[in-house]
């Protein structure tokens, strides 16, 4: 009996504030799906480190002839200075950072500079004698790539140390600042949808003062009186949150892995399989934000 009267009592207010209801559910959904968003974006730099982080190599190219780097002044890297590089990289002070080295020669950039750029007007102008040699170093932990770069810069022979990182971090700067981005847009909307939580509760306690007020004179407890407008607001939450789901479930599904995934296929995007991750804790967000504004607004209105 009690239950149903608490279920009537709800369906009754959420019907009365029919226009306040939908809008917290609309501001509710779009509030999680910015922090739903910013979740799947540090999902997907996380992604990107494991996958491209592991293949992360340091290259140092050894001095072609006339080259205009300051380091290069004596001309070519002689056979000398080659091995000498090659000894220093696998040598027991670098072994710790260092987990396998190659030794690309002239012939061999040629060949792979071939096959990269086959159709264009360099492939025909350049020949065997303008490559350079170079270092291709595979790292034990890729995070320690300054180490071995440090090893390397300025040796005799060497015109240039690159490390591949410097091309990945521009690309998980930007998407790291996206998540930023995304998770202040998420907290001004979970401010908004707050505030609008408790305006719907507070309109519905007030309309109803009178069937408060006799519940109150028959010893009805502070749980029964507040209990359906606290479930009006976990209900309109509930649906934003169930909306912002599928609205992340739909937009990875058909934009990542349809679009994304199928026209990038050696990256590793997130998946449907990540939205149903982090839904739970997306419905534990909205019942949260519902229970913290009723329990601040039913305190001061329902309140014997």
């Amino acid at each position: 009996m009690r239950l149903r009267f608490v279920l009537s009592q709800t369906l009754q207010g959420l019907s009365r504030n029919l226009a306040m209801t939908v809008s917290v559910a609309l501001v509710t959904f779009v509030s999680l799906m910015f922090v739903g968003a910013a979740a799947l974006l540090q999902t997907q730099v996380g992604n990107l480190k494991n996958d491209w982080y592991d293949k992360v190599e340091v290259s140092a190219f050894m001095c072609p002839a006339g080259s205009p780097e300051p380091g290069c002044a004596a001309g070519e890297a002689t056979e000398d200075q080659i091995g000498e590089i090659g000894t220093l990289l696998e040598s027991e002070a670098l072994s710790p950072y260092v987990d396998e080295v190659y030794l690309e020669t002239k012939d061999e950039a040629y060949e792979a500079f071939q096959e990269q750029m086959a159709d264009t007007v360099w492939a025909q102008s350049l020949t065997v004698e303008q490559m350079q040699v170079s270092y291709r170093v595979k790292l034990v932990d890729p995070e320690q790539y300054q180490i071995v770069a440090d090893e390397l810069e300025g040796r005799a022979g060497v015109e240039v140390v690159v490390d591949q990182r410097e091309q990945l971090e521009p690309l998980f700067l930007v998407l790291n600042r996206a998540t930023l981005l995304s998770v202040g847009l998420a907290s001004v909307m979970i401010v908004t949808a707050v505030l609008l939580i408790t305006t719907t509760i507070r309109l519905s306690a007030m309309s109803r003062r009178r069937e408060t007020g006799i519940m109150r004179l028959v010893g009805a407890s502070n749980l029964f009186i507040q209990l359906p407008f606290m479930l009006e607001g976990a209900i309109a939450a509930l649906v934003g949150a169930v909306l912002a789901v599928g609205g992340l479930f739909l937009g990875v599904r058909y934009l990542v892995e349809d679009w994304l995934a199928g026209s990038t296929p050696w990256v590793q995007f997130v998946g449907t399989a990540d939205v149903l991750a982090i839904a739970p804790l997306l419905v534990l967000a909205a019942i949260a934000l519902a229970g913290i504004s009723s329990v601040v607004t039913l305190g001061r209105y329902t309140k014997v």
